[in-house]
């Protein structure tokens, strides 16, 4: 992980083509609620859709790829109108067969994880992100790291960022920023 300050506008971030983001603890903060009918839930972030549209309006691709196959993933994608794919048995090749259908190179793919899940995902995306509850595991990954907690904003920290670096007369977020993001 890079350990300088970060500094808008920053040249990975103006040219990165594809957004993909994992989804437990990152959307969300990691935390399961089980009724006693054995339904699943989530908590999330009610401002990271606001991001994710200027996301949208830059033109960028975003997308959730998971390993978890719980329906409230892809209801939460809906909702946010961010294209997902879910039950992945290997994110890594999930990540590559999109960019290749996509025709983005891998240096222009973010990827933002929390955990060992997203590792190959982080090996391989040329611009590696780690929420700031990372597991230990994957930081030696990343290229850079987030100021807030998964669940917690850290998706609308990344958007912010990237959207701030294509446009740096609207940073309102820089001083936000921690690390390297």
């Amino acid at each position: 992980m890079n350990p300088s300050p970060f500094k808008a506008p920053n040249p990975e971030a103006q040219a990165v083509g594809l957004v993909c983001f994992d989804f437990d603890g990152v959307f969300t903060d990691n935390t399961v609620w089980v009724s006693e009918d054995g339904k699943e839930s989530v908590r999330c972030w009610r401002s990271d859709g606001l991001g994710l549209e200027k996301l949208r309006a830059l033109g960028l691709p975003v997308w959730v790829l998971s390993t978890e196959a719980n329906p409230v993933v892809t209801r939460r994608c809906q909702k946010l109108k961010v294209n997902c794919r879910q039950n992945l048995p290997d994110k890594r090749q999930a990540l590559l067969a999109l960019a290749e259908e996509l025709n983005i190179p891998l240096e222009q793919v973010l990827y933002v994880g929390n955990d060992i899940n997203d590792l190959g995902c982080l090996q391989v995306a040329g611009v590696p992100v780690v929420v700031k509850d990372a597991h230990p595991d994957v930081l030696f990954a990343a290229k850079y790291q987030t100021a807030l907690p998964g669940g917690f904003g850290a998706v609308r920290e990344v958007c912010d960022w990237l959207v701030n670096c294509r446009q740096p007369s609207n940073s309102v977020t820089d001083q936000a920023l921690t690390g390297s993001l």
